[in-house]
């Protein structure tokens, strides 16, 4: 299995995400996106940074880079596809998974680790969870509140399609542990199917035990499980 992690111009933690997946035993590529998907790819991550500079809006430019053809097509016969912070914003922002990601409701860049409760344990990117467990992730962003209509989220919910959600660090889901403002404290979506996923807090960040901690490892582990 060859992963394959997105580069465009401003990604920044892509290095970081292969280091990562290469710990955990997968083979992993970077791909500049003018040169689109390594023929042997598996798996693909899109990364966090500031694609573009965040210019018109975070992801927005990325998501319309040639590359997200060929993302689409390998989503859509079925490769796992992650999307990590500013991935996220770009997955979104591609109709990989529904809502979008905006500015945070301080106006301010977070730079923090937030607790996150496991919401449904039964998909690649869980599954090396137990529902209702928490986890402590680091977010780096300052476009990461996620935005979607009422009826739109109704359907996530029914559908389990909910990954994680901000919480405090006895697993309540309260305002005040919400650091960004999303609706309903969603950190974490899946797409049509579940082999597709976008969430704002970095699991490669805490992929490392030298690095102080592994609660990340799961979701990476979902490219072997996907």
């Amino acid at each position: 299995m060859t992963v394959a992690v997105i580069q465009f111009g401003g990604s920044n933690c892509d290095r970081d995400t292969v280091q990562a997946l290469e710990t955990l035993g997968f083979d992993a590529e970077l791909a500049w996106h003018e040169d689109g998907l390594p023929a042997d790819t598996t798996g693909i991550v899109l990364p966090g940074g500031f694609s573009y500079g965040d210019y018109l809006r975070a992801g927005a430019m990325a998501a319309r880079s040639p590359i997200m053809d060929e993302v689409r097509e390998a989503a859509d016969e079925g490769m796992p596809v992650l999307g990590i912070c500013n991935g996220a914003q770009i997955g979104c922002e591609a109709s990989l998974t529904p809502g979008a990601f905006t500015i945070n409701r301080s106006a301010r860049f977070q730079c923090e680790h937030v607790s996150l409760r496991v919401e449904n344990a039964e998909t690649p990117w869980t599954a090396h969870y137990e529902e209702g467990e928490i986890v402590e992730f680091p977010i780096a962003h300052g476009e990461g509140r996620f935005e979607i209509e009422d009826d739109h989220l109704d359907r996530l919910e029914d559908e389990d399609r909910i990954l994680f959600r901000y919480c405090d660090e006895n697993g309540e889901i309260t305002d005040e542990a919400n650091p960004n403002g999303s609706k309903h404290n969603v950190a974490g979506v899946t797409g049509e199917s579940d082999h597709i996923a976008v969430m704002m807090p970095h699991p490669e960040r805490v992929s490392l035990a030298d690095l102080g901690g592994t609660d990340g490892q799961g979701v990476l582990r979902g490219f072997g499980d996907a």
